[in-house]
């Protein structure tokens, strides 16, 4: 990923989000939630999902937010990608967020430095093709390691390897369970992603090679 510049603030109106899922849709509920009550000064303009039937549908419904599906018969991961942003250009999104979006993504140009993912795990650690939901916080426990947390980053062309924005830890309890973990995990993640995202709608953020300094 280049060395980007500081970008302006995005105040007025707030900044547009986009989120990208493939589950549950924790993630986004969360979001929703921050949006509503105004701790997170943001919209959340457009939800693509991934796949079709998956808990997060039902959510961006209800909060009467615009649904995209991505291309269920694109033959190559660029075509994929395309139907990815294809929604998110369309809707004038500023940001995108993957919240437990599952699919590797070809980051098009008008969107480098603009796509963030959060991690359950403390990148470089548990991270990576398969580390993701219960494997995880599974592997944290098999490992015997003592903090856990997560991660957000910069998402590029791999997995979990973009430049780290902020991370956020959590103890890791003798009695710890990976459901256990994972829900104290999750709460960090309800914090640190938008602490994330208010730092790049305020231009608070610079890439500058494996580095990205908060000012």
């Amino acid at each position: 990923m280049a060395d980007s510049p500081r970008d302006p603030p995005i105040t007025d109106p707030p900044i547009r989000l986009a989120v990208c899922v493939s589950g549950g849709g924790t993630t986004l509920q969360n979001l929703i939630e921050m949006t509503r009550s105004r701790r997170l000064k943001a919209t959340i303009a457009q939800v693509v999902a991934s796949r079709p039937r998956i808990g997060a549908i039902p959510k961006a419904e209800a909060a009467g937010i615009p649904l995209a599906l991505a291309s269920r018969t694109a033959k190559n991961r660029a075509d994929f990608s395309a139907s990815v942003f294809h929604p998110i250009r369309q809707r004038g999104v500023d940001l995108v967020v993957l919240g437990g979006f599952l699919a590797l993504l070809d980051i098009p140009p008008d969107y480098q430095g603009r796509v963030i993912n959060v991690h359950p795990s403390l990148i470089p650690a548990f991270s990576g093709k398969g580390f993701h939901g219960a494997a995880v916080h599974q592997a944290v426990l098999d490992m015997g390691v003592k903090v856990s947390g997560c991660t957000v980053h910069f998402a590029d062309a791999t997995y979990d390897t973009g430049p780290i924005i902020l991370q956020k830890t959590v103890p890791v309890l003798d009695n710890d369970t990976a459901e256990s973990l994972a829900g104290r995990v999750f709460q960090a993640e309800c914090q640190a992603l938008p602490e994330a995202i208010r730092l790049y709608a305020e231009g608070r953020l610079k890439i500058e090679g494996r580095r990205v300094h908060v000012y």
